[in-house]
Parts: structure tokens; sequence; C-alpha cells
């Protein structure tokens, strides 16, 4: 499921964690089991690079990235959380305040698959209601492996009201067109949001006026 939008343009530099001058700032949360390549896709995307050696991640780790939309200048604070369920404490308390969020599973492990409810109910419970979340099929390069059908992520994507992307970290298949969706995709409910809220203060000024008593011009009677 590729995307053709070219409205969001990559340009990362060396200053990006340190810098400020953006106009908005997204944070958004890798979360899925171990070992189904969270760290490998951040690090594509972040870094364009990729090494099978990386080990689990311990607690939680993020990169910075800057991205271009509409003429907005967006710094992405991603967020590489722990799968195993030891860190699964430190891990829930980082999704308050995340706008968006990648759940990752891999195509060729079952149990990461029937593991995604388990972890949508997480970001339900712990996040906001507004937090976007885009279910990643991960590691699709490994087609003789495949265990988990796309018709299957697909469905249950739908069934979770999430967009579904295939991926693959080391291939580099779809992780910048997964992150652009997102922020794409949070960037629409921001304007939605505001939006709303103008019509809301529009109807309410309206009202105002509507509701106000006719001021009183008679002529005085002395």
């Amino acid at each position: 499921m590729a995307s053709n939008d070219s409205r969001l343009q990559q340009q990362p530099t060396q200053k990006d964690a340190a810098d400020q001058n953006f106009d908005y700032m997204f944070k958004l949360l890798i979360i899925g089991n171990s070992s189904v390549g969270k760290t490998s896709f951040l690090f594509r995307y972040a870094d364009d690079s990729f090494t099978s050696a990386f080990v689990s991640t311990v607690g939680i780790d993020f990169k910075v990235k800057t991205v271009f939309r509409n003429d907005k200048r967006i710094k992405l604070q991603i967020w590489d959380t722990a799968g195993q369920e030891r860190y699964r404490t430190i891990t829930t308390a980082y999704y308050r305040g995340a706008m968006g969020f990648l759940l990752m599973y891999d195509v060729t492990n079952q149990d990461s698959f029937n593991a995604v409810q388990d972890w949508a109910t997480q970001i339900k419970t712990y996040s906001w209601d507004n937090a976007q979340v885009i279910l990643v099929g991960n590691k699709c390069d490994l087609e003789d492996d495949r265990l988990i059908p796309t018709e299957d992520g697909q469905r249950l994507a739908e069934d979770l009201g999430f967009q579904y992307f295939e991926a693959s970290a080391k291939d580099n298949i779809n992780v910048k067109q997964v992150f652009e969706r997102l922020v794409d995709v949070i960037c629409d409910k921001m304007n939605e949001s505001i939006e709303g809220e103008a019509n809301l203060m529009s109807n309410h000024r309206n009202q105002g006026f509507k509701d106000s008593p006719p001021e009183s011009h008679g002529s005085c009677a002395c």
C-alpha cells in the first residue's frame, strides 16, 4: 500500500534534536511485541540505516525527525518502546500526550499478530481519545516465512478502525509512507478540530446576539 502523497517532504538535519524552530511537535510511539522490528523501523526512517544486530530495547528510546507539510515545519519525536511485558508499566506512561501510534506486528509471527488486540486496548486505555493509529505488518520481505495473510491484517485493521500498511525495514518498503500517512492523518484531525472549535465559537456568538434583548432608543418622556 504505497502513498503517492508528495505533500510531505523530508529535510533531516543534524540539529533536529536541539532545533526549536518548528510550527508543531508531534509525539509518536511505535508499539508492539518484542522482536517485531520496531527499532529497525525507526532507524530506517530516521537514519536510513538497517542492521539485523539490534538487541531488545530496554525501556524506551526516541529519535527526532523534522518534516515539512503544507509549508509547516513539524518536529516528530518518535518513541521506540520495549515490547516485553516487564517494561509495560514504563512504556504505557509515555502513551499520554502521544498524537499517533504505529502498532506493529511481524507477518512471520502469529503471536505478535494475536497480541494486536491487547495493544489496541492499551492505546484506548492510556492515550487520549484523538490519538491516530496505523497498523503495520512488518517484515513483508520474508514472504516465504509469512504466517499472516495480508487480508487478515487488513480485516483486523478495519475492525479496529485503523489504517493498514505492510512494510519492511530491511528492504525499505513503505517505511517513509507509513510515517507520512500518520503525520497527514494527525494534521487532518487537527484541522477538523480547529474548524470545529471555530464553528462552535461562531455559533455561540450568533446565539449570544440572538438572545440579547433589543436596545431601547426611546426618547425621554420628561
